[in-house]
């Protein structure tokens, strides 16, 4: 059984033997594998090791990846953000409308909530890396968490532009019947 102390993604786990599996080539003459030779004079390594510039040591081993692939990553969980984008763009369009007026400002606040939903969505990224990652030693797969809380941010500013509409809350109100 496994040490539960160890975090999960280094827990070893046991495999029973299969066949073909693990045999050992045949070796050249007076070699026994697992034998040392006792009394043969030892020759001296004359090759050179390789060495490693400290400046370019990352102290990762995992391999670097394309672009394409970090992209696939983010884009799962995509349908989520859109959704909210969608409801959000929808309510400040009947915001907008419902003003009457020059759309200069109503379209800077929007984008101002678009500029903030992304730095949302990178600030749950960077808290996911943290947390997920490095503290709990899980593997993230999507960014399905991110976008998650995007689109509940997006939500929330369309609800907001229409809690501004006159109309609107009128309508609320004689729904509900306050």
């Amino acid at each position: 059984m496994a040490d539960q102390t160890q975090p999960w993604a280094e827990r070893t786990v046991e495999v029973p033997p299969q066949p073909g599996v693990g045999v050992v080539p045949p070796q050249r003459d007076g070699f026994r594998r697992g034998v040392a030779a006792v009394g043969e004079p030892r020759t001296p390594r004359t090759e050179q090791f390789a060495t490693v510039d400290q400046a370019d040591w990352s102290g990762d081993s995992a391999p670097r990846r394309p672009m394409s692939w970090h992209l696939a990553r983010l884009r799962r969980g995509g349908e989520w953000s859109a959704a909210g984008g969608l409801f959000a763009f929808v309510c400040w369009g009947i915001w907008a409308i419902s003003g009457r007026g020059d759309l200069g400002t109503p379209l800077l606040t929007f984008v101002l909530s678009l500029l903030t939903a992304i730095g949302l969505f990178a600030l749950a990224r960077m808290l996911g890396r943290l947390v997920l990652e490095r503290q709990l030693g899980r593997v993230r797969r999507t960014a399905r968490g991110a976008h998650l809380a995007t689109a509940v941010f997006l939500v929330g500013v369309g609800v907001a532009y229409l809690q501004q509409t006159e109309w609107v809350v009128a309508a609320w109100n004689w729904v509900t019947g306050h």
